[in-house]
């Protein structure tokens, strides 16, 4: 099979691998955010998630506040933009900062830590986005960069 073939067309497997991975990395960010936003609440997010969580860490309480109420907007806006294939790269950005960063809070709280139902999977979720970066002919990203190129 050849691979430029593979990359330009917008039905090939590896597009919709692509479009498949970014579509579920999407939804469960953004319906994360979104109930921590709308259902939830920010501030009472960060109240019971990080400032209660790990008040008794060295971590300044301002810090907790900052993460615990920044977290659910960025999964939010990154997953609204994962879902729509566009800004990727900001959005991939977004989320995988937001996973190193909550991989960190658990292993302060569990030194020993190593799996989480969440964590673990969405972060296997965003490398494999990441790894078929290019191929996603079906993201928003790819439409408006075949739109820009004359022909």
């Amino acid at each position: 099979m050849n691979r430029e073939s593979d990359t330009g067309d917008a039905f090939a497997p590896r597009s919709w691998a692509a479009f498949t991975a970014r579509t579920i990395l999407g939804l469960i960010f953004f319906m994360a955010g979104f109930w921590k936003v709308f259902e939830l609440g920010a501030v009472q997010h960060a109240r019971g998630l990080f400032v209660e969580g790990y008040a008794d860490t060295f971590l300044p309480t301002w810090s907790l506040w900052a993460a615990g109420v920044a977290i659910p907007f960025i999964e939010l806006i990154c997953g609204a933009l994962m879902l729509a294939g566009w800004q990727r790269r900001i959005a991939a950005l977004g989320l995988g900062g937001v996973l190193i960063l909550v991989t960190f809070g658990h292993l302060l709280a569990e030194p020993l830590y190593v799996f989480s139902a969440h964590v673990i999977p969405r972060t296997l979720l965003l490398v494999i986005v990441l790894l078929l970066f290019e191929d996603d002919r079906l993201s928003l990203d790819s439409w408006l960069a075949r739109r820009a190129i004359p022909r």
